[in-house]
């Protein structure tokens, strides 16, 4: 997702970078960010210039790059003790003055500002698949989260044409609370051959009118991002109604991963 933030940034005439553990994993950054402009320059007017945007873009291995950043987005997948250790890291690199925007979809942000000496300046910042498509963003009031903060948050977010919500910190927030228990239910209605993929998939186009079904949004989003954050949940509650469904462990562990890997309750090309 990190991608599609850099994208949106470059794509409103910012500079962007983006920093990941290899090479071999901005490569296929720079792949993802081309056929996400190929996308973009389907339905956008005026017409972006692929060239342009991806010119404002620099890959990189090196956290040092972030020394001059004014403001840092934070993708890391969701696990606590890697969050944990970026944070840190970042908080070492970047100047006093920097907002942390952390994309988290279920990690309280008290928590990951407690990692930082700075949580006054820590905010979520929820973004929605894909990104550059989706026009509203859930930001996440924190424990020390400071007005200057928020707006700050808001500003960078209008001038990437982005409008938002704010909440305040909950694990799973708004959206996720209530999105992934729906996925899970609907992953434990396959496991319980109550209904096949499509089917279920079906009843919510159909008879709710919603763009996709929960099975089709978790291969959107990555059965293992889905399956990290319903662990996530039911650590922070104590509550067995967001018990990870076995079948979406057995799905992850067999890298069936949805979209990004090729073959999640669908496959894709």
């Amino acid at each position: 997702m990190g991608v599609g933030v850099a994208q949106s940034l470059a794509q409103t005439g910012h500079r962007a970078i983006v920093v990941d553990v290899s090479d071999a994993v901005l490569e296929r950054a720079r792949k993802e960010m081309k056929n996400g402009l190929r996308a973009v320059a389907l339905f956008k007017k005026p017409a972006i210039d692929p060239r342009e945007v991806t010119s404002r873009v620099t890959y990189t291995t090196d956290y040092q790059a972030l020394s001059a950043a004014s403001f840092v987005v934070e993708n890391v997948t969701e696990k606590w003790d890697i969050k944990k250790d970026v944070y840190r890291r970042l908080d070492e690199i970047c100047k006093p003055e920097v907002v942390f925007a952390a994309n988290t979809s279920a990690i309280s942000i008290t928590k990951i500002g407690s990692a930082t000496k700075r949580p006054a300046q820590v905010v979520g910042m929820h973004f929605m698949n894909p990104v550059p498509m989706k026009p509203m963003v859930e930001v996440i009031r924190g424990y020390h989260t400071t007005p200057a903060t928020l707006e700050a948050a808001k500003r960078f977010l209008a001038e990437m044409g982005k409008d938002c919500i704010v909440v305040e910190d909950s694990p799973g927030f708004v959206s996720n609370r209530v999105l992934m228990l729906t996925i899970n239910e609907a992953v434990f209605l396959l496991q319980d051959r109550v209904a096949e993929a499509v089917e279920v998939d079906r009843i919510f186009k159909t008879c709710f009118e919603h763009k996709m079904g929960p099975l089709e949004t978790a291969d959107l989003i990555g059965l293992d991002t889905i399956l990290y954050s319903i662990e996530v949940l039911h650590e922070s509650f104590n509550d067995d109604k967001y018990r990870p469904c076995p079948l979406l462990k057995k799905m992850v562990d067999a890298g069936l991963l949805g979209r990004k890997s090729g073959h999640g309750f669908y496959r894709y090309e």
